[in-house]
């Protein structure tokens, strides 16, 4: 994929209601403006990375791009779980993502409870992957410091997708 590492941002919309519903795990969606504006590429699986929502600080991250196949889904989405703990749901603020390293292809899972332990996979391996140090220093990137705040927010009709050389 050498589109990697990726760089996009946009504002936080509402998505299915299953990450912390049924999983567990919140996710933050992407609207379809930067989905449909991925790498040719950049192939639906699970990647690694690291977000900053509004002008905060920058946490690792991992993220389904696909039809999430448990689900059936028939429209493509990018759902970012960042590893952080937050106070309140952010729908509405921007969300700055690199994507660096790519995990495993989409699988459609027999039950929930194997989905969450995949994911809970992922997130270890992300976890590990991400203290690399040609990893490491993406987090430091001046892409997260540019990151527009939702105080100036971006007109809706704004694609905001940051390709290499952001």
């Amino acid at each position: 994929m050498k589109s990697l590492p990726y760089f996009c941002r946009g504002e936080v919309i509402r998505g299915f209601g299953r990450g912390s519903k049924e999983l567990g795990i919140p996710t933050a969606n992407f609207p379809d403006s930067v989905v449909d504006n991925l790498p040719a590429d950049i192939s639906t699986g699970i990647y690694y990375g690291w977000a900053c929502v509004g002008n905060g600080d920058v946490h690792k991250m991992v993220m389904s791009i696909g039809w999430n196949p448990y689900y059936k889904n028939t429209k493509k989405s990018m759902e970012t779980h960042v590893l952080h703990t937050f106070k309140e749901d952010f729908y509405g603020e921007i969300l700055s993502v690199v994507m660096v390293g790519y995990i495993r292809p989409e699988r459609s899972y027999t039950t929930l409870e194997a989905l969450i332990a995949a994911i809970n996979s992922d997130i270890e391996e992300a976890k590990v992957k991400l203290e690399l140090p040609e990893h490491l220093k993406l987090r430091d990137d001046n892409f997260f410091t540019s990151a527009p705040s939702s105080s100036s927010p971006l007109p809706t009709t704004t694609v905001t997708t940051i390709m290499n050389g952001h």
